[in-house]
């Protein structure tokens, strides 16, 4: 089913996301969700918070090429556990701040260790845009955004944006 995805600004997506403590069958169908509006919206990755629950739980699949498979990936309580020195520059964008990118520079790798959907550990380093992807979507749990990265006027353009954006799609 798909979900709404909440806008900026909205003071659910600046929260700390809780731990999932334990997989439910609810936790598993919400992470189906996820992925379902992810695709549909479209984009490469969604996070709990941009969808109201406030629980560690992010779903990415970075695969754009449509010759190539897809390669969907639900995490439940992810953290980054080491990032390369090495920086990456990539233009991001965000669900939650529709038609608004900005460069945003961060480590180029990261190992990042989460619980998938059958309750395993894994471990896996991404690099280029999954590591990207990665990071961007753990900040939502951390209650960061990526316009946090931005110069102060920057994002305050951008948040106008989005509140004029908001008020126009109210009266609609």
């Amino acid at each position: 089913m798909k979900r709404p995805i909440i806008l900026h600004p909205d003071p659910r997506l600046k929260k700390l996301s809780d731990p999932v403590p334990d997989l439910s069958d609810e936790l598993r169908a919400l992470a189906d969700d996820m992925l379902e509006t992810m695709y549909a919206a479209p984009g490469v990755g969604l996070a709990a918070p941009q969808v109201g629950v406030l629980q560690r739980l992010v779903v990415l699949d970075c695969v754009k090429a449509e010759n190539e498979t897809p390669r969907p990936l639900i995490m439940f309580n992810p953290e980054i556990v080491s990032a390369s020195d090495e920086m990456n520059t990539y233009e991001e964008g965000c669900l939650s701040i529709p038609e608004q990118y900005a460069d945003v520079t961060r480590p180029r790798d990261v190992e990042v260790r989460w619980i998938d959907r059958d309750g395993k550990e894994r471990t896996e380093v991404f690099t280029g845009l999954w590591a990207t992807c990665a990071q961007h979507e753990i900040d939502h749990l951390d209650g960061k955004l990526f316009i946090d990265y931005l110069k102060p006027l920057r994002r305050q353009m951008i948040t106008r944006k989005m509140v004029k954006m908001k008020r126009e799609l109210a009266r609609t």
